[in-house]
Formats: structure tokens, sequence, C-alpha cells
């Protein structure tokens, strides 16, 4: 059995030799063999002269991929899926918050037959105030999209051959795995672990992060805002004409009264800020629709080595690999 790591990478330069040495030491004690995938996701430091120099050292068993500028993380885990030639396949952060002990444990789930094993993570040492609105968004959330999102679950997971190519083979642009890993399905099994510190460096995820993913995750797997701005829109007019009706009979009753200003400024400002967002639901929509039109590549490779796979020239032949290759490369994003 061969076993891959997909090892995502960001100015990790201050932990990423650490890593390395701990993964090792883990695979080196288990009857597989292995190989360290590495996505550089064009870092601003010296990740990359990190992952040459354990290239060269572990010519073997090690392979890395750099990018031509910073693509984001969901592109570099699909670049590492589509490099890792293994018949299961576990990915990493490389900043040692998922702990490289649990690979025996998450082999041993494997060979009892499931195609995805999770390690989901308690929230020890989170603030108080994110881990309530984590547990208030995946409540909401769950809610709306047609695949389950599970709390402290992420990218720390194995997956088989099987769901490996599943993932590959799907086309779209905008990803958003964690909903991907839920919809692909298989056997399934989860475990959880305590959470762990950041060995170094600074985490990738700010508040605005964070808030971008969250309206990733609502929109990438249903249309129900959509369906539900349609609801609220029936619902308004319907409002409009009972107040209107009652605006019509208090007046043949009672006489015309004073108008009310307040009460019409309010109606046009709340009507006027609905209309926005729902402008803005609808652009989000049109939005991935333009991007995924555009057919771009997820991604550009600038240098790599050690490949298993040919790849393509401009002229449709094939050529191998070969170590510290710097030529820029596009990655289809249909291709698998």
């Amino acid at each position: 059995m061969k076993l891959s790591l997909v090892v995502p990478c960001y100015n990790e330069e201050a932990v990423i030799s650490r890593f390395d040495d701990q993964a090792r030491s883990v695979l080196d004690g288990l009857a597989v063999e292995y190989e360290l995938c590495y996505v550089d996701d064009g870092s601003a430091d010296g990740t990359l002269p990190r992952l040459r120099d354990l290239a060269q050292r572990h010519p073997s068993t090690t392979r890395y991929l750099s990018f031509s500028r910073n693509f984001g993380k969901e592109p570099a885990m699909l670049a590492g899926l589509k490099e890792a030639t293994g018949d299961a396949v576990i990915i990493m952060d490389a900043d040692l918050q998922h702990p490289p002990e649990l690979i025996e444990k998450m082999l041993d789930l494997y060979q009892l037959g499931h195609d995805q094993v999770i390690a989901r993570r308690s929230r020890d040492g989170d603030k108080r105030l994110r881990t309530a609105l984590s547990r208030f968004y995946y409540r909401a959330v769950n809610t709306w999209v047609d695949v389950e999102l599970a709390d402290g679950v992420g990218d720390f997971r194995l997956l088989s051959r099987t769901a490996v190519d599943a993932l590959v083979s799907l086309p779209e642009y905008n990803r958003f795995s964690k909903g991907l890993f839920s919809w692909i399905g298989f056997d399934t099994i989860t475990f959880d672990y305590r959470n762990a510190a950041r060995e170094a460096g600074e985490t990738k995820w700010h508040l605005g992060g964070l808030v971008n993913y969250g309206i990733d995750g609502m929109l990438s797997f249903n249309c129900r805002p959509l369906r539900a701005a349609i609801y609220t829109g029936l619902s308004l007019a319907s409002l409009a004409t009972l107040y209107t009706l009652w605006v019509i009979g208090a007046a043949v009753v009672g006489g015309i009264t004073a108008p009310g200003y307040v009460t019409l400024v309010a109606i046009i400002v709340g009507l006027g800020g609905l209309q926005m967002v729902m402008l803005g639901l609808i652009g989000e929509y049109i939005g991935r629709i333009y991007y995924e039109t555009k057919r771009r590549p997820h991604f550009l490779v600038k240098e790599a080595s050690g490949a298993a796979r040919p790849r393509t020239r401009a002229n449709g032949t094939a050529r191998p690999r070969t170590p510290a290759d710097a030529a820029t490369v596009a990655a289809p994003s249909q291709a698998g």
C-alpha cells in the first residue's frame, strides 16, 4: 500500500522542516510506502527554498509544486490531490495543528473499509466568541445547504483513491472543499482529537476571510437564498396590499388624517435596503457563473519536482517532468 500526504503551504518557513521531521518519524514506523506532496501557494518567505532542500534530502519520498502566485488553499489542495499517487491520501496543514501521530489511527480506520476518515478537532483554546459564532453558523447553514457541514470538521482527513478520483473529477472553479467532501459521500467515519496549538508563524485566517468563507459555504451548495428572495418579495407585496386596504378603509371611516412621514421614510429605507441585499445576493450567483464560464485554470505552476505522470507540451505531446523543473504550467480545471 502507498500513502500520500498532501501538505498545502503558505509562508510556512518557520515550521515546515519541523513538520517534515515529525511526519517522517511517524511514517517510517508504519508498514507502508509513502510520499509527501508539498504545494507552495506562492509563499513570500523562504518556504520554497526549504521545500527544495527537503526534495534534495529525500528525493524518493518528497515532491513539491510551487504556484506562480498565491491562489488560495482550495487550489493548493486540488493541486496536491492531482499530484498524489497513493492508494490513500491524507490532507494536512504544515503548522502542526494537524498532529502527525494521528496518521496511524487514520490508516487503521481506512483498512476497515472506510473511504473517508475524518479527524474532528475540539475547540479547546479557541476564544468563546469565535466558538459561539462558529456553532451558530453551522446550525444556520445546515438549514440551507444540501449537504451536511459538521462543526470542527475541516480538511484534515484521509481519502481513499476512489474518493480522491471523485474529487478531482469535479470541474467547478469556485470550490468549497468542506462541502465537496460531504457531497461525494462514500463510507465515512469520524473521530475526535484534542485541538493543537500552532507551532510557529501566524494564522492565515482573519475575520474578513472567515466571513467570505462562510458566504462560500452558504452559496456553493444550494439556491435557496434566491427562493427566499421570491418568498420575501411576495410577503412584502402582500403586506403592502393589506396596508393599502387598511389606509383606504381608515380614510373612508374616519376621514383623512395627517400624513405619516416617519412611516413613509422608514418603509422606503427598509425596502431600499432589502432590495440592495437581494441584488447583492443575485450578483453573487451571477459572479460565480461568470467565473465558471471563463474556464480559467485553478492554478499555475512555476516550479515542480519529481512527477509520476507526464506533462503535456503546447503541441499536445508529453514529456516527463524533471526535478527542479521551472516551466510554467497551467492545470486545467476540468482535468483529473
